[in-house]
């Protein structure tokens, strides 16, 4: 296990996404997997300098005999990897139990983007869909090197989402994207098991390869409130409780315990790998968790 490199909250005053991404990855690792899905389309989407010792197969011949140096040719398709990145915006991901931590949204916002940039690092494709509860963007999967601007630009400008209907959603998602994957999906999952598993089942159906990171509030896995609150729902303002957290923290642990398990419960039946993360965690260590997924796998 690497150090600790940085936290949520140094995260969060850090300027710019890329920055913050290049951090988190660069400080932590090099390399990442052996993936299976090989081969390139005939799509040519760029030129790059020839580095020694890399395969000449695309090197443009007709470029070096004008200029007299090496260039290979690019192409959109030309990946280890295709993976799309689902981040959950509806408006319970905008949670924080506390102002010194960032709100769920926030964090699942630099954990795609460090993920964004160590998959692009390693020439993977990578695109992004953002959604409450109906798709709201979809940008599709490339692995060419202006990709990582396209994916932070649209990670800088996240929607303000509404309320939360994951199973609906997740289906219409799957029936847009064909080629089989990685699927990274950043939400709090909350919304009925029973519905987030039929729409993480349609993505296996499909052979994508999932793995969800469920991104919640400490103060939401333990009520540590130690005063009298009131709750405002956030994706139904007009529903407000004003108690005592204390009278209750038994009872909804208990409840939220039962929740918990059962999602997990049957994402390991659907082979859908689960990372529950809370936004105390440093970056880098929900990093090291989805390595250690993707270790156990190859």
């Amino acid at each position: 296990m690497s150090q600790q490199l940085i936290s949520p909250a140094l995260a969060g005053r850090l300027r710019g996404l890329d920055l913050v991404a290049r951090l988190v990855v660069e400080g932590f690792l090099t390399g990442l997997h052996k993936s299976p899905y090989h081969g390139f389309s005939a799509e040519f989407a760029e030129y790059r300098q020839y580095m020694p010792g890399e395969p000449i197969t695309h090197l443009d011949w007709r470029v070096y005999a004008k200029t007299d140096r090496h260039y290979l040719r690019v192409f959109a398709e030309e990946t280890n990897l295709r993976a799309m990145l689902l981040l959950d915006c509806s408006a319970s991901m905008s949670f924080t139990g506390d102002p010194a931590r960032p709100a769920k949204r926030e964090y699942a916002k630099l954990l795609a983007a460090a993920l964004a940039y160590l998959l692009l690092r390693q020439n993977d494709a990578v695109g992004l869909v953002t959604f409450d509860e109906q798709p709201l963007g979809f940008l599709r999967a490339r692995s060419v090197r202006r990709q990582l601007f396209q994916v932070l630009k649209h990670l800088e400008r996240l929607p303000e989402g509404g309320g939360t209907r994951l199973g609906p959603v997740l289906h219409r998602v799957a029936e847009r994207i064909h080629r089989r994957g990685l699927v990274l999906l950043f939400s709090d999952l909350m919304d009925d098991p029973a519905e987030v598993m039929t729409g993480l089942k349609h993505f296996r159906h499909r052979g994508h390869e999932v793995i969800v990171f469920q991104i919640l509030d400490p103060r939401e896995v333990d009520l540590g409130f130690r005063r009298e609150t009131e709750f405002v729902g956030l994706e139904e303002p007009d529903r407000r409780i004003r108690t005592e957290p204390a009278h209750l923290a038994a009872a909804y642990r208990e409840r939220f315990a039962a929740w918990q398990a059962q999602l997990q419960r049957e994402c390991r039946r659907q082979l859908v790998d689960l990372v529950p993360v809370t936004t105390e965690t440093p970056l880098d260590t929900a990093l090291y968790a989805y390595l250690q997924k993707r270790r156990r796998l190859y």
